[in-house]
């Protein structure tokens, strides 16, 4: 089985190597790529004044964080698994994982932080899904945004994947975010009718709904919004019915 991998770089080739230990073979899209900030130090000293976590929305956000300043004293709330261990890479000594999305990520600071305690900084890009702001805001906390790294979606499908997708060789397609799978609806119209004999697996609704643009085979949603449970539902879902 060839697996495509639609997410950025640096997480794809970590995604890809496990698959590999597991016998499926992967393609990597990123769809878009990474930039950091060069005044990213700028930008989070005010920030930092006062506050008494960083909450990161993603891996990126983290290394981005991490680049831009060698603070590591504040305590690191992560929206999952993913984002902490990369979190924990950085050299960060508390952080503790939301295991899900947006919503989790802000339940979490709710129960376990203390508004009056001082603000929060989000460490983020320039597009940003959900309203981790609001959730956080409506609970009495002060939201501090910098946005420190950017990501620019890509223009086209590379050709090795336009390649595989006209020669029928990937059977799944992974998505993780629902700006992504936008894209890949919008650059792969063209090859449209080649998505019939693959599975796309979304880690959320809200990625998959995008996804419905295009005549896949079928489209199969992770139950919760986490790298395993993405991998768990690729399996399921070539478990139960043969290849056509």
């Amino acid at each position: 089985m060839k697996v495509l991998i639609t997410r950025p770089q640096r997480d794809a080739e970590a995604l890809a190597a496990m698959l590999a230990a597991r016998g499926i073979d992967s393609l990597i899209e990123p769809l878009s790529a990474i930039a950091f900030r060069r005044d990213g130090a700028e930008i989070l000293t005010p920030l930092l004044a006062g506050a008494q976590a960083i909450v990161f929305t993603s891996a990126n956000g983290a290394r981005a964080f991490a680049a831009a300043t060698t603070r590591r004293d504040l305590a690191v709330l992560a929206v999952g698994d993913a984002t902490a261990k990369a979190a924990r890479d950085a050299g960060f000594g508390t952080v503790a994982s939301a295991g899900g999305n947006v919503e989790d990520l802000a339940r979490l600071a709710i129960d376990t932080l203390d508004p009056p305690k001082g603000a929060l900084v989000h460490a983020a890009g320039s597009v940003v899904a959900g309203d981790l702001s609001g959730a956080l805001t409506a609970s009495g906390f002060t939201v501090r945004r910098a946005v420190l790294y950017d990501a620019t979606t890509s223009a086209a499908l590379s050709a090795p994947t336009q390649a595989a997708l006209s020669r029928d060789e990937i059977e799944a397609a992974l998505f993780f975010s629902p700006r992504n799978a936008a894209t890949f609806v919008r650059l792969a119209t063209p090859l449209r009718d080649r998505c019939a004999r693959i599975v796309a697996v979304g880690l959320s609704e809200a990625v998959a709904q995008p996804l419905g643009e295009l005549p896949w085979r079928r489209i199969a949603v992770a139950p919760m919004p986490t790298e395993a449970a993405l991998v768990a539902t690729l399996h399921r879902n070539f478990e139960t019915e043969p290849s056509p």
